[in-house]
């Protein structure tokens, strides 16, 4: 007799979980259908004919309503599985019940939209007639808004330099990859940092970048069309997982993508690609160079991968816009999370390993009465209620209010660095004090491997799978390695906040023709852990400007200004501040192989003996905002 297989109570709790979720999914789908009219895949038409696949959401009204915008690269299918399947549908019914339409277009080349793709969705022009054909809808008041994070941000202010008269206002959030170059950052949209590749995009492009020889939808299908075959085909690729953080120790840097057989179109043409490139000029990025007309709603984080050029933009467009009315509605909030993770904050948040307290914020309730100033016209009370700056302090683990960034009553204090020459490792007898050094020069050197690189442990990272862990993490046993200089001040006798900008000045010299300079600020408790808070690195070769390159001779000693980091942490008493000097810190930027050469384009690598030097007329320090020393 054959038997009946029993269900298990795995099971059973399995299919009562599945089932909680299709009736949530059902219930968003049904809310919509009775709030609101859902034309989807509607091809809108750009200047030179491309057609850009549009979901549209509005509300069952006769009045003409403000549109909430958001282009992206990503896949909004809403046949798709999963979350993917209700992400876009509870965004639209949330926007709906609060009286806007919300459009949602995927760039050129992407999915369902038409054309070749390229990174941050050039032409800038598709961004701008995409605005003119929303604001000529019979349904549409004119007034449009931006809102996104991460790659539906970053497109935002390029675009918004074109000063379209429908954009009213934008919230661009973890929007680091959109800025090219601003003051002294060059990052050009996160490639680089001091003149060093960041890796995260070589991981990022692997998942993302769609084939040359993708399935595509025939030219001029119809709506009706591409509605009925997206509830089969996706469109969506699923590339063979990969072990990144193995993927990207492979050599040359030109080969990665190739050696895990990724796409490799975009990613041939960027990498190699200098930091002042003039291509990084005619693309999707924003730089200092270019007007922001649109007032502006920023959202960034402290363990973000460009905190420092994120701040920067704002402070840029608070002092250089033309209308005052531009440079006085720009709008700032900085937490203590990982990219695009606001609303992930919880009562006790955790930062990696760190817990950094209840950062919550009540995000859509300020975000909403932005877009009402600006796309209703109703004169609420958001800016009389609305710090020009929120930012989460750490370690007092509160949100705090400024009127500018560092915050007026940050103090610049100068630490300088200095040791009996053995600074080497958590051991050694590196010192940070704010008596300048003496006269008597104690170098500290150590030897840089690039085949043995110091490994990134936590940080403020984005995108990089498996290879980075984000956030905040215990770097002790880190600091037992020879090749990292370690500097320590006293204990605070009391409590100190450190809110600003975080400047560093390196006196270094090196046996190799170019190499490599990182620093890393860190909160040492009294029992010995030390959190790391923000992090930059220097390409020697860069030193001069990122308009040429200048290779460094044997012996000679030559002053290095790293990129500012910043952060807002609170040492309490009995704390101490730290820093890590070493020449590498991979896979979270590229490792320099010491040679002079491409680097790009190189597999072996030579040992280079580094010198960090500290002395009255070569004082190297950090230079920081505190507040209450």
């Amino acid at each position: 007799m054959k038997k009946t297989k029993r269900c298990t109570p795995l099971f059973l709790l399995l299919a009562v979980l599945l089932s909680f979720v299709l009736q949530a999914q059902k219930d968003v789908f049904q809310e919509l259908e009775e709030i609101a009219i859902v034309d989807q895949k509607r091809m809108v038409p750009m200047r030179d004919g491309i057609r850009l696949a549009t979901d549209i959401y509005r509300p069952k009204t006769p009045a003409k309503v403000p549109i909430i915008f958001s282009r992206t690269p990503y896949n909004f299918n809403s046949w798709s599985d999963g979350e993917r399947r209700t992400r876009t549908a509870k965004t639209a019914l949330k926007m709906i019940k609060k009286g806007y339409a919300y459009v949602v277009q995927n760039e050129r080349g992407r999915y369902y939209s038409e054309g070749e793709w390229d990174i941050l969705g050039v032409p800038l022009t598709d961004g701008y007639d995409a605005f003119s054909w929303m604001k000529d809808q019979e349904w549409s008041n004119g007034k449009i808004g931006t809102l996104g994070c991460s790659s539906t941000a970053e497109w935002q202010m390029a675009v918004a330099a074109l000063d379209h008269p429908s954009h009213a206002a934008m919230v661009p959030q973890g929007f680091g990859a959109g800025i090219g170059r601003v003051g002294e950052f060059y990052e050009q949209g996160n490639w680089y940092r001091g003149g060093v590749e960041q890796l995260l995009f070589f991981s990022w492009l692997y998942g993302v970048e769609h084939d040359t020889f993708k399935p595509r939808i025939p030219a001029g299908a119809t709506q009706e069309d591409l509605i009925r075959i997206s509830r089969f085909y996706d469109l969506a690729p699923e590339n063979p997982k990969v072990d990144m953080k193995e993927a990207l120790a492979h050599l040359p840097l030109q080969d990665i993508l190739q050696h895990i057989h990724g796409k490799r179109e975009i990613f041939d043409k960027m990498v190699r690609r200098k930091p002042n490139d003039a291509d990084w000029y005619t693309g999707g990025l924003y730089h200092d160079t270019m007007e922001i007309g649109v007032p502006s709603f920023w959202f960034a984080s402290w363990y973000d991968v460009s905190i420092s050029p994120n701040i920067a933009l704002f402070n840029h467009v608070r002092t250089n816009a033309k209308e005052a009315k531009i440079r006085d509605n720009q709008y700032l909030v900085i937490a203590p999370v990982l990219h695009c993770a606001y609303t992930r904050a919880t009562e006790n948040t955790i930062v990696g390993e760190r817990s950094v307290g209840d950062a919550r914020l009540d995000y859509d309730t300020q975000i909403f009465a932005w877009f009402d100033f600006w796309l209703k016209g109703i004169e609420n009370d958001f800016k009389k209620k609305t710090p020009r700056i929120q930012y989460y302090t750490m370690g007092s683990n509160r949100w705090q209010t400024a009127e500018e960034w560092p915050p007026k009553k940050a103090k610049m204090t100068t630490f300088y660095l200095n040791s009996n020459g053995g600074a080497n490792s958590l051991y050694g007898d590196g010192r940070l004090s704010t008596d300048t050094p003496g006269t008597e020069n104690n170098p500290d050197s150590f030897r840089y491997d690039p085949q043995n690189p110091v490994s990134s442990y936590g940080g403020n990272v984005c995108c990089t799978g498996n290879a980075v862990k984000g956030g905040a993490f215990d770097q002790q046993q880190m600091e037992t390695r020879n090749d990292i200089l370690v500097y320590t001040s006293e204990p605070f006798k009391e409590g100190v906040e450190l809110s600003g900008f975080i400047e560093s000045t390196l006196y270094v010299s090196s046996d190799a023709k170019d190499t490599d300079f990182t620093v890393k600020l860190l909160d040492v408790y009294p029992d010995g852990r030390a959190y790391n808070l923000d992090e930059t690195i220097q390409r020697a070769r860069y030193r001069e400007g990122y308009e040429k390159e200048v290779f460094m001779k044997k012996g000679a000693v030559y002053k290095l200004d790293l990129t500012p980091m910043a952060t807002s942490n609170y040492f309490k008493k009995g704390h101490r501040i730290r820093i890590e000097i070493s020449s590498s810190n991979f896979p979270r930027f590229a490792r320099n192989l010491n040679t002079g050469g491409n680097n790009y384009d190189e597999k072996e690598g030579i040992i280079a003996t580094n010198t960090v030097h500290h002395s009255d007329t070569r004082p190297s320090q950090i230079r920081l905002p505190l507040i209450g020393y």
